[in-house]
């Protein structure tokens, strides 16, 4: 077990964070079109491969052990100090794959935050039209306390 393990599993990791972003970035196209009829499949899919990437870190963590243990660093060491225990042209590589990795994570986290926003207005809105199906609908009163929608009113001041 040696450092050309370790990319290769670093290579296989980084090819399935650019998968889980094309997933993530067609989960936001499903719901900007507002195709909620297949939003199921394409969460099921983001989830099939968050669980490809984290079998990927599992035999990551175990190269990155036993190669950390051959060029005298512990167990678990960053990919930084990795990459400085290791001799050329493995540096320059592991701080790529790490550069990488470092920018496909942050992306990543950009578009499910924004998947997120997207989902909870869309929840919101739901929640809300619902409620005024039932008559219920619920509004802020001048105080910020909530209030029947039955009894707000909408004044134009410039009148």
């Amino acid at each position: 077990m040696g450092v050309a393990e370790v990319s290769n599993v670093l290579w296989r990791e980084r090819e399935q964070l650019e998968l889980l972003l094309f997933k993530l970035d067609e989960e936001q196209l499903v719901l900007s079109a507002g195709r909620t009829r297949w939003l199921a499949h394409a969460t099921r899919e983001v989830e099939i491969v968050l669980d490809q990437v984290r079998q990927s870190e599992l035999l990551r963590a175990v190269e990155v052990d036993a190669y950390a243990a051959t060029v005298g660093l512990p167990p678990s060491p960053s990919l930084h100090d990795l990459a400085m225990a290791s001799a050329e042209p493995w540096r320059e590589l592991l701080i790529a794959h790490r550069d990488a990795l470092v920018e496909l994570t942050a992306a990543i986290g950009r578009v499910a935050a924004d998947n997120r926003a997207v989902l909870a207005t869309a929840q919101r809105a739901a929640h809300e039209t619902l409620l005024g199906l039932s008559g219920s609908l619920e509004t802020y009163a001048p105080n910020g306390r909530t209030t029947s929608a039955a009894s707000a009113r909408l004044v134009d001041r410039a009148l």
